[in-house]
């Protein structure tokens, strides 16, 4: 068995292949990186694969499974470049996309910006309104469906040039009969448009967010699809015939089909396959209490992982670029920080750092690409943090002269400092900035990091992530075996996961029969849908697994909260079981729990999910020595954060052993990171050879 897995960042492109040996059982990983090529990503992606079977000495053709992890979606979103989308709504709700939930996203500021206003997924000429409803609570139909209303809006549509429409009518959870009947309409006068119902996409209630979902939907579908297309078709033409699936938000795996109908469900593929790379590692570290950052060339992604246990968004937090997508996410914040990230004095005189970023064209100063504006990357050149021989394991030359003079002319200079103190600095501020939104992902939401591990990856992590540690006190700090490709690795270990949705309205404490029996019904019907989708994905039964979650909350409440339902049909005997749930989640979340108040059900959702083949990394034979010198490369000058220059070692990882430990100062190089050890701390090399990094 042949697998890969494929990151794509704004920087670099990630490949980690791994070979099972039929015969012995035995496993063995071969990793690499290519730059990115973010005009389309499906190129680099491909030279990377071809690239890590040069590698490991194996054809195109012998994969067997490729597994990818893309931030095309999120790109479209964020740089607003996605289709032109028409959209049928029910007669008085064309602007709710407009109104949103009057939220003001900076109260007392005379400049927000409301950007489902300023920039809409959907224009308002775009949004036609359609005669037709439908009334709670039972769905049934006031006013019919007027299909000449529909088919005249499709053609125009089709007059415009439009190549994505979406039909979202009020009430359509209830019943989607006008739903699917006008998509039938469209599809007729638009065969070759992306259409998409919202009942389709996200079959619960609130209509603005429903609205928006189904938006952004489409908004991305055309390009994200034709993207698909093109990865499936360029790797073909390559050799490739694995068998392609796709990183979704929720930490879990699809199908190339599943994420071409439903691709909001990719945009957060990128930062998710981290996150689950990271509780692996944990888990082989014997470390449950995982606070992550994705450390990577043009941003910093932060997520927490307690007991084990990755954190779901709230539904109310589930946005991107401030729009509300309503699909599970992973809890992950992100922020403009990475190793490309420029420093720059704003007009005001202020030093600032990132989030604008120097990417993978040109690149940091020091790469030699043309780039004139000084980065993070330049600043730990500058210091000496990081060698020109084994930068990217030397696939990409490095000149710290050009560093050093763009830190000099941009910073230094203007701000009266030494370089060295200038690209300590920069190191600063972009530490500070890094540790802020550390906290807002932690001690902001109740978790104390004092009893957590700070595992830094990425190809920037492993030289932050011990400074990092200490301003936000970690009990200690983890680089992980291979930190550039930990995204990349994640991808071999998640599962193929599914998640379908539907509203019900129930108060759990006074339920009756036919309450229960209406719970029971449609709890079945989505097990019918997950059941369905795993066949078709060739899923053997005994292989399948499901669970079922009621999103439940207080009566007058504004959002609601996952509460696990047992796996026998709910009734009088067991929904104690669900309120009790509730109660600890929300006790969990805010800090207190109205154990006294009415609970109410708000929709069911059924996960699906079917394990696949787990990466497994060897055991490290036993060394337990002190500085070894079979892995010393050399020594070198280096700054570390007390400006004190000193001559550090240079370590190969590659050739340390199992419970060998390295005292800092030290640098220890691989081909896609480094990882710094700083005075007064010693990393340990753990069994599989991640490293733990701890104060003396």
């Amino acid at each position: 068995m042949i697998r890969v897995g494929v990151d794509v960042g704004g920087t670099f492109t990630d490949i980690v292949l791994e070979h099972s040996e039929a015969g012995d059982g035995e496993q063995k990983v071969f990793v690499t990186k290519v730059p990115s090529t973010l005009h389309d990503q499906s190129e680099g992606v491909v030279k990377g694969v071809l690239q890590v079977c040069k590698l490991a000495g194996v054809e195109p053709g012998e994969i067997d499974m490729l597994f990818h992890g893309t931030t095309v979606a999120t790109n479209m979103v964020i740089e607003r470049n996605g289709a032109e989308v028409g959209m049928l709504t029910t007669k008085g709700f064309r602007d709710i996309l407009h109104m949103g939930r009057h939220k003001r996203p900076h109260n007392f500021s005379l400049q927000f910006d409301v950007p489902w206003q300023s920039k809409p997924l959907v224009k308002r000429r775009n949004r036609i309104a359609i005669s037709e409803r439908i009334m709670p609570p039972d769905g049934t139909v006031e006013v019919g469906l007027d299909e000449d209303e529909v088919r005249e809006a499709a053609e125009l549509f089709k007059k415009r040039g439009l190549n994505a429409v979406i039909i979202s009518f009020l009430f359509s959870f209830l019943n989607d009969s006008h739903e699917q009947r006008a998509k039938e309409i469209v599809k007729e006068v638009m065969p070759g448009a992306y259409i998409c119902a919202s009942s389709e996409v996200v079959n619960v209630i609130r209509e603005y967010e429903r609205f928006s979902s189904t938006a952004m939907n489409a908004y991305i579908g055309p390009k994200t699809a034709r993207y698909l297309s093109n990865l499936e078709n360029r790797l073909k033409e390559n050799g490739v015939d694995a068998i392609v699936r796709i990183m979704q938000s929720n930490g879990g795996i699809s199908t190339i089909e599943n994420s071409s109908e439903r691709p909001i469900g990719l945009l957060l593929s990128g930062p998710a396959g981290g996150v689950i790379g990271g509780r692996w590692t944990g888990g082989h570290c014997d470390t449950g209490n995982v606070i992550t950052i994705d450390i990577g060339g043009t941003s910093a992604d932060i997520s927490v992982i307690q007991n084990g246990e990755l954190r779901i968004k709230n539904p109310r937090d589930t946005e991107v670029a401030s729009l509300p997508v309503l699909v599970p996410m992973i809890d992950i914040d992100a922020i403009g920080a990475g190793g490309g990230s420029i420093a720059y004095v704003d007009a005001g005189g202020a030093f600032r750092v990132g989030p604008r970023s120097a990417g993978a064209t040109p690149g940091p100063a020091c790469y030699g690409n043309g780039g004139t504006e000084p980065t993070v990357t330049d600043a730990q050149v500058a210091l000496g943090r990081l060698d020109p021989a084994h930068f990217l394991g030397g696939d990409i030359s490095i000149d710290p002269d050009l560093a050093v003079k763009a830190i000099e002319e941009k910073i230094a200079k203007p701000l009266g400092f030494t370089v060295t103190e200038a690209a300590l600095g920069i190191l600063k501020v972009i530490n500070n900035n890094m540790a802020l939104a550390i906290n807002a992902n932690s001690v902001a939401k109740g978790i104390d990091p004092r009893s957590f591990t700070l595992m830094g990856f990425g190809g920037a992590g492993p030289l932050h992530s011990v400074a990092l540690g200490e301003i936000i006190g970690a009990k200690d700090v983890i680089a992980p075996l291979q930190p550039g490709i930990t995204a990349a690795m994640g991808l071999l270990v998640t599962d193929l996961q599914y998640e379908y949705t539907r509203s019900v309205l129930a108060f759990l404490d006074t339920a009756d029969e036919a309450s229960f029996a209406n719970v029971n019904k449609i709890a079945g019907e989505l097990m019918a849908e997950a059941d369905a989708q795993l066949e078709s994905d060739g899923i053997p039964k005994e292989a399948r697994r499901f669970k079922k979650v009621m999103e439940c909350r207080y009566v007058g409440q504004g959002f609601e909260l996952r509460a696990e339902m047992p796996d026998e049909p709910l009734s009088a005997d067991n929904v104690k079981v669900v309120i009790d749930n509730f109660f600890d989640i929300h006790k969990q979340q805010y800090g207190h729990a109205f154990r006294d108040q009415v609970t109410e059900a708000v929709t069911i959702r059924v996960v699906a999910n079917a394990a696949v083949e787990q990466l497994r990394l060897p055991d490290l034979p036993k060394g337990g020595r002190a500085n070894p010198e079979d892995a010393q490369l050399y020594t070198r000058k280096t700054v570390f954060d007390d400006g004190v220059e000193v001559e550090t070692p240079r370590y190969d990882r590659m050739k340390l052993l199992a419970d060998d430990t390295v005292a800092g100062p030290a640098l220890i190089t691989q081909h896609n990171s480094t990882t710094l050890v700083p005075p007064g701390h010693t990393a340990t090399v753990l069994g599989h050879g991640d490293l733990r990094i701890a104060r003396i």
